[in-house]
C-alpha cells in the first residue's frame, strides 16, 4: 500500500532498467506521473518505452547536458548503480571502482543539474547495512553507521542530496535493504543451500533485514511525496539468519543448511565482516511519513513467492 500522491508530478529516473525500476517505472504511471527515463542503450530504451516511460540517452556525468534533460522536472530518482555480477565478484575490490564512480562522481553530477534545473526533489537510493551491529536492538536512521572500504561511496551518494537540500530542495536518501527477488542472486543463494550451506555470513541468530523488489518499488513511489531526510527501506519484521535461510531452505525442499564456515567469512575481510552485522532495521519512519507497507511483511512470506519464480527462469 501507498499514500496517493498529492498531485501528478514529472519524474526522471536512473538505473530504472535494474531490479527496483522496472517496478517502479509502471507504478508512477499507474498514479498519474509523467516518466522520463535514461537508457544507457537502444534494447534497453525499447524497454522503458513499452513500460510508457520517454525513454532517452544521456551521459548523466555530463552536469550542463543532464541540466538540459531535466528542464521542467520535478522529481529525480536516482537509482544508478553499478553492482558486480555474482556473489564471488562481490569480494573482489576492484570490482566495485565502477559503482564507486556511479555513487561518488555520478551522484554528485546528478544533484548538481537537479539543483541547477529547479528540480523540486532529489532522491538518492543508499544501501542501508552499513549501519553499525545492533544486535537485537531495532535500528533507525540514526544509528551509528560503518561502512567498509568498498562501499565508502555510498556516504558520498548520500551527501550529493544533503547538499541538494542545503539549496534550497528536498533531498531524500532511501537506505534499502538487502533486496530479494527472482534474480541470478537468487539462483546462485539457492545454489549454495541445495549444497548445505547458509549463503549469509554472520551468527545464525544474527537479524539481517531485507526487502522484496517489489515492495522496494512501492516504497520508492510513496516517498515521492516525502519530507526530506533519510529513510530505512526494509520489510516490517527483519529475519535472523538461520530463519531467513531457512525460508530458502523450505521453498526449495532441502533441510536447513549449515552456517557459513568462519574461516570463509575471515578470508572476506572487511567486507564480510560488514555483512555478517546483526541488523534489525527499522521502517516507522517510511510507514509513519507515507502510510507505506509491504506486499510482504518479512522474507518469510516473500521468499516463497520469488523461489518458484526464480526456478521457472532457470
Amino acid at each position: 500500500m501507498t499514500a496517493s500522491p498529492s498531485k501528478p508530478q514529472r519524474v526522471f529516473i536512473t538505473g530504472a532498467t535494474g531490479v527496483v525500476g522496472v517496478h517502479v517505472i509502471p507504478a508512477l504511471i499507474a498514479r498519474g506521473h509523467d516518466v522520463t527515463a535514461v537508457g544507457r542503450s537502444p534494447e534497453k530504451r525499447a524497454r522503458l518505452h513499452a513500460m510508457g516511460a520517454c525513454a532517452i540517452e544521456l551521459d548523466t556525468f555530463d552536469v550542463r547536458a543532464t541540466r538540459r534533460a531535466l528542464d521542467g522536472i520535478t522529481t529525480v530518482i536516482n537509482l544508478a548503480t553499478h553492482m558486480p555480477s555474482s556473489a564471488f565478484r562481490m569480494m573482489l575490490p576492484w570490482e566495485w571502482r565502477e559503482n564507486d564512480h556511479v555513487r561518488r562522481d555520478g551522484s554528485a553530477a546528478l544533484a548538481e543539474a537537479a539543483s541547477g534545473a529547479g528540480v523540486q526533489r532529489f532522491m538518492q537510493e543508499s544501501f542501508a547495512p552499513i549501519y553499525e551491529d545492533g544486535g537485537e536492538t531495532w535500528i533507525d536512521e540514526s544509528w551509528p553507521v560503518r561502512p567498509a572500504p568498498y562501499n565508502r561511496s555510498t556516504l558520498d551518494a548520500e551527501r550529493s542530496a544533503a547538499r541538494f537540500s542545503e539549496r534550497g530542495g528536498a533531498g531524500i536518501v532511501l537506505r534499502f535493504a538487502g533486496f530479494y527477488g527472482p534474480d541470478p542472486m537468487l539462483g546462485e543463494m539457492i545454489g549454495v543451500v541445495k549444497k548445505g550451506w547458509s549463503p549469509l555470513p554472520g551468527a545464525p541468530d544474527a537479524y539481517w533485514s531485507s526487502l522484496a523488489h517489489e515492495d522496494a518499488a512501492s516504497a520508492v513511489v510513496a516517498l515521492v511525496d516525502a519530507p526530506a531526510g533519510i529513510y530505512n527501506v526494509c520489510d516490517d519484521e527483519p529475519l535472523v539468519r538461520r530463519e531467513f535461510v531457512g525460508a530458502v531452505a523450505s521453498a526449495v525442499g532441502v533441510s536447513v543448511p549449515r552456517p557459513m564456515p568462519r574461516f570463509l567469512s575471515a578470508l572476506g575481510g572487511k567486507s564480510m565482516e560488514l555483512l555478517s552485522r546483526s541488523q534489525r532495521m527499522s521502517n516507522a519512519r517510511l510507514k509513519a511519513e507515507t502510510g507505506w507497507s509491504p506486499k510482504w511483511p518479512s522474507a518469510r512470506e516473500g521468499i516463497p513467492a520469488a523461489v518458484p519464480e526464480r526456478q521457472s527462469r532457470s
